[in-house]
């Protein structure tokens, strides 16, 4: 049965949702499963925005074919080439022999090498500022390179002035019935997995996400249709003050992330510890993670949304403790910059993590170390103890 919402009297939603799929890109945990937004215009001529993944390929054909009423398709615009957002590219082409295709030039080598097609006689090539008339609507293309993939673009209704934003301003999870974020509770239900979401799958591109933000400020928009996640239509300027805090990692808040690795507990303990100490000093916003139990997403997310991070670790075979180590290759190959961070090591002969660690926090940018090392050896003694009231203090002031 299909399952089309409406947007406006000639703005359909035609996507769907996936509760199946466990992991995004095969790696990317999503309880809650994932939405594929594809949007169907329906004026003089008919203008699809996207298809989605595979997956949920059946219900969006569906869908597409009712909305249609019967009704041949004109124009089908590609914003990004990623397979959840374009498999339906071939079966779209088969439907509807007629359809001319609008993206990138990049888009059209990517249907090359995806698909072994060559458009050329139906392909629209956009640029930058480019429009495309379709009757009532004029549509208005903004470049958005590795916003998170080289073709991207976004398309402005400037008519409605409804931006279809592709991946940007998209969140894990699937839409549980309500279609806007102002149906959920935003702080609770949506920002984080809209923030775990940016800070990785798009985290990496803060520069070109800027970019994009400064396109956009010089639009009046009312609306904006992400490829996942609900659709934004209140309070935008909020979305995208978080946007450019994340773009330009910088913290949202004061707060601290502990992330510990440990073996046979004596590291775990130190880190409870130490966020009792801090804790004591007044610090709210403290989150502690066992880097065993918890996938690096989240904890990714939670240090670009605070502005001090704590690393415990054991040393494992003189190296770093393997889900450690995972962790901050995560954070140098999202760009994570611009931290306070305090290390603390343990090891029971030839302690090395701690070494280990500045070495690829020295990677980063602006990663401002704390000059305090804390070198357990196998389990805390009273020394140690010390020492964490000296590092408490560092990371209070910090």
């Amino acid at each position: 049965m299909h399952n089309i919402r409406k947007i406006a009297e000639d703005l359909l939603f035609i996507g769907a949702n996936d509760r199946r799929i466990s992991r995004f890109e095969n790696q990317h945990p999503v309880p809650n499963g994932m939405s594929y937004n594809s949007y169907l215009l329906l004026d003089e001529k008919t203008v699809l925005l996207d298809t989605v993944d595979k997956a949920v390929g059946e219900l969006f054909l569906e869908n597409l074919h009712v909305a249609l009423n019967g009704r041949d398709l004109d124009y089908m615009i590609i914003q990004h080439m990623e397979p959840d957002h374009c498999a339906l590219i071939p079966r779209i082409l088969e439907l509807f022999p007629h359809v001319k295709v609008a993206g990138s030039q990049k888009t059209f080598g990517m249907i090359q090498q995806f698909f072994g097609l060559d458009l050329a006689d139906r392909a629209l090539v956009m640029k930058e500022n480019d429009t495309l008339n379709t009757g009532a609507h004029t549509l208005r293309f903004l470049m958005a390179p590795m916003v998170h993939w080289p073709e991207v673009m976004v398309t402005y209704d400037e008519t409605s002035k409804r931006l279809f934003s592709a991946d940007a301003f998209g969140a894990f999870g699937a839409v549980n019935g309500n279609l806007y974020a102002d149906e959920y509770n935003v702080d609770f239900d949506l920002l984080p997995e809209a923030r775990r979401y940016y800070t990785n799958i798009v985290g990496k591109y803060g520069r070109q996400v800027l970019a994009l933000l400064d396109k956009i400020s010089k639009l009046d928009i009312e609306m904006i249709l992400p490829l996942h996640g609900p659709i934004l239509r209140q309070d935008l300027h909020y979305y995208i003050e978080k946007y450019s805090k994340w773009a330009s990692y910088t913290p949202e808040e004061k707060g601290i992330v502990i992330a510990y690795g440990s073996i046979y507990g004596n590291t775990e303990k130190a880190a409870e510890l130490l966020a009792a100490k801090l804790a004591d000093r007044g610090e709210k916003n403290i989150v502690i993670y066992d880097v065993s139990a918890w996938h690096p997403s989240y904890i990714l997310s939670d240090c670009f949304k605070f502005d001090r991070l704590v690393f415990a670790s054991s040393t494992y075979n003189t190296e770093i403790y393997p889900p450690m180590e995972t962790l901050l290759l995560e954070l140098k190959g999202h760009n994570m910059q611009g931290r306070a961070v305090a290390v603390i090591e343990n090891g029971s002969w030839a302690p090395q993590s701690g070494k280990k660690i500045r070495e690829l926090l020295a990677e980063m940018k602006d990663m401002r170390v704390l000059e305090s090392e804390i070198s357990i050896k196998s389990a805390m003694t009273a020394a140690d103890a010390e020492a964490l009231d000296a590092l408490v203090e560092l990371i209070v002031a910090a």
